[in-house]
């Protein structure tokens, strides 16, 4: 075909047969989340340019590098959002939902954008789904979204998991530790690369971020954030650990965990799989008691993490996990000749109101031809409706799997057989 436009590089289709993955996936993550007491919200998709460089920081490689930024007719500088932490914490203060009963609980599906570089399970164009808790303050409010993406990940399935904490300080501690990184990073600094050596002039402890591995060496023998932090950080460490015991989760406390964005204070964690290659990170997040604020809001703790969908689907894959059997019952209708089209409609909405999934010809085919459909479309029964059939109140049906054929009468067990099947095939 020589089609006029193609997909953009680094977008994706997200096709049937791979969509009803997505499906499975994204209702595990609201349904768990929704028992934890979690609640939906949904934000625009573009930004005014200043809410991400507020928030995610302006020496963060997503300001400086992966922004999708470009004036409007307006001639106003706006974003495709890079994460969906800013847009919904925008959402919460303009729209004053902080002024009710705390803490404020939310989570979302959002798509985001960033220009980097597309590889196996990374695009431009992403999918995250997010928890957000505003309010509160303890270090119970960190346990409890780490026990919610934990939970998650148990209902999927997934192995090999790991939890990685650390703690990066408030202002004061964060002040300390930068003039340290400062004077540790200053005698090597000829051997770092070109991004580390600005990261050092703006925010040192930007230079855990980068996957050179040159820098990455120097890193290794870098102070640590934890021996800089005041009493308040440093106990609130502590109430996190006895919580993540309490809710019997394992964790690891690895300090050189900073996370790609600069609002983050106190806690930060990290979900890995550890498979014998790189670790690679499935979910991350933490605590930004101080964004709010940066907003021009009120004064408003937060806690909450985000986790890459497209990231999260390979992984089940590449452990040959399940994304849930199709149990629904699936039905196609076949009229015996053209006078028994409209009877064949009405058994089709029957059933459809009864949550069947029924479909019937819609393009001329012949009887022959919807059989090797219905076979095509791995349909679970086949209705066949003719004059005789009329005349009798009754259908056909043939059970596409097993091949035998029945008589059933169009009375009120019609819709009562297929509603059992559907039971039996939940069980």
């Amino acid at each position: 075909m020589n089609l006029i436009s193609k997909r953009i590089r680094g977008m994706q289709d997200i096709l049937p047969g791979e969509s009803e993955k997505w499906e499975y996936v994204e209702n595990v993550l609201k349904k768990k989340s929704k028992l934890f007491g979690f609640k939906i919200i949904r934000t625009p998709v573009l930004e005014h340019t200043n809410l991400f460089e507020r928030t995610s920081g302006e020496t963060s490689d997503i300001v400086k590098k992966e922004m999708y930024t470009f004036l409007d007719k307006g001639e106003r500088s706006v974003s495709l959002r890079p994460e969906g932490t800013a847009g919904v914490l925008r959402a919460v203060l303009e729209n004053g939902l902080h002024d009710g009963n705390l803490p404020l609980k939310l989570m979302y599906v959002s798509s985001c954008y960033r220009y980097e570089k597309p590889q196996s399970g990374r695009y431009r164009e992403f999918f995250q789904f997010g928890l957000e808790i505003f309010g509160g303050k303890s270090a119970l409010a960190d346990a409890e979204v780490i026990c919610v993406a934990k939970s998650i990940f148990n209902d999927l399935g997934i192995k090999n998991l790991e939890l990685e904490i650390n703690a990066v300080g408030c202002k004061e501690c964060k002040s300390a530790y930068n003039k340290a990184l400062e004077n540790y990073f200053i005698v090597h600094k000829e051997n770092l690369c070109e991004l580390c050596g600005d990261r050092l002039e703006r925010n040192p402890m930007r230079i855990f971020d980068c996957k050179n591995d040159k820098c990455k060496n120097i890193c290794k023998n870098a102070p640590t954030v934890l021996e800089y932090l005041c009493a308040q950080c440093a106990l609130h460490l502590e109430h996190l650990k006895e919580y993540l015991e309490v809710f019997n989760i394992k964790y690891r406390v690895n300090p050189h965990i900073v996370r790609g964005l600069d609002y983050y204070t106190k806690t930060v964690f990290e979900f890995i799989i550890n498979s014998g290659e790189a670790p690679l990170t499935v979910c991350g997040g933490g605590r930004y008691d101080n964004l709010s604020k940066e907003l021009g809001g009120a004064d408003m703790c937060a806690v909450g993490f985000g986790i890459g969908l497209e990231r999260l689907l390979l992984i089940m894959q590449d452990q040959k996990l399940s994304f849930g059997g199709n149990s629904n019952i699936h039905v196609y209708v076949i009229p015996l000749g053209e006078t028994c089209k409209n009877k064949s409609i009405e058994i089709s909405q029957r059933l459809r109101n009864i949550g069947i999934a029924t479909e019937q010809d819609i393009v001329g085919r012949n009887l022959k031809s919807q059989m090797k459909y219905a076979n095509k479309i791995k349909c679970d029964y086949c209705i066949f409706c003719g004059n005789q059939e009329i005349e009798n109140n009754t259908v056909k049906i043939k059970n596409m799997s097993a091949g035998n054929e029945f008589t059933l009468n169009l009375d009120e067990d019609f819709e009562k057989y297929f509603l059992n099947l559907t039971n039996s095939k939940l069980q």
